[in-house]
């Protein structure tokens, strides 16, 4: 009974504490207060969370704000940079003058850290090898990884209260990620991180560059609006968007002294397709920016001439 007791009185302590958790919600993030609860609570049950979304829409950030709201030890792997999977989660064989060793991996330390959140960056573009290692890792009933370059293969048991936090970005659009497995998937609780609109994006850059005009923040929003709105679109022009992490770092070049149309030309346009001359998916971007710019400016883009890369784009 007295176990009982003290069982319930931790269980309601963790519930509350969910609960109140959106007073530790950043207000540089925007999420909403639901979908920031569940990860919260997910992280604080030892939940696998996946966050889904278009690239730069603020998944790593997400999770890296939760990592230092919950003050917990933390550990970053970007899958999607990893040349050698085994390497990267299980460790390293070497011979040496006739002697074997091995080197055990970063990820072995993170996963016997208590209460660890280990984030799992990029899953969607990692190697198919690096998802049938994580699968007896990530699985509920198991929760182990067999060290088998070590010549003795011991097995390594996750620790306690870890919680892995991956990102993806799932769609036909990321000709660089693979199709996630099913069965690694039914594995994680999904968040999906939304697109912002206009006013949460005018909102956002508006607190992170207090210096930068409310008039160009708001063309910079404006400009990115549109061209997700185009992107959503059943038969829009376009097959990718101006994300926030572009949006920021527009704002970025525009607080540092750069006019919109020079921050647009090397912070955007190199995102956008620009084969099909006048009928290219940059021509059309280029289009949207034009109605921000000034009136001196409106010949700019020179889209009569023959080159759709003339002019100062």
């Amino acid at each position: 009974p007295v176990k009982l007791i003290a069982s319930n009185s931790e269980h309601s302590i963790m519930k509350d504490f969910i609960h109140n958790s959106i007073a530790l919600k950043p207000e540089q993030l925007i999420m909403s207060d639901l979908k920031w609860k569940y990860l919260v609570r997910s992280a604080m049950r030892g939940k696998n969370i996946m966050m889904t979304g278009p690239a730069g829409t603020g998944k790593t950030m997400a999770a890296k704000y939760l990592v230092t709201g919950l003050d917990r030890p933390d550990f970053y792997f970007n899958l999607g940079a990893t040349q050698d999977p085994r390497a990267t989660l299980i460790g390293n064989t070497h011979f040496k003058d006739g002697q074997t060793s091995f080197d055990e991996s970063a990820f072995v330390k993170a996963i016997q850290t208590e209460n660890a959140v280990v984030l799992l960056d990029e899953l969607s573009r990692a190697h198919p090898e690096a998802w049938n290692i994580l699968m007896t890792v990530l699985d509920e009933g198991q929760r182990y990884l067999r060290l088998d370059e070590d010549i003795n293969s011991p097995t390594i048991r996750v620790a306690s209260g870890v919680s892995f936090i991956a990102t993806a970005n799932i769609g036909t659009e990321y000709t660089s990620t693979r199709v996630l497995d099913r069965a690694l998937m039914d594995r994680f609780e999904i968040i999906e991180v939304d697109i912002l609109s206009l006013s949460q994006e005018e909102d956002l850059l508006t607190k992170r560059f207090p210096t930068v005009s409310k008039a160009l923040i708001h063309s910079v929003a404006d400009i990115a609006d549109a061209t997700r709105k185009e992107w959503r679109s059943e038969e829009g022009k376009l097959t990718t968007m101006v994300s926030t992490r572009m949006t920021v770092r527009v704002c970025e070049l525009l607080a540092d002294g750069f006019s919109l149309s020079e921050a647009s030309e090397v912070a955007i346009l190199p995102f956008f397709d620009a084969s099909g001359g006048t009928d290219s998916e940059r021509t059309f971007v280029k289009q949207i920016i034009q109605k921000h710019m000034a009136t001196e400016m409106k010949d700019i883009f020179n889209t009569g001439n023959d080159s759709a890369e003339s002019g100062p784009f």
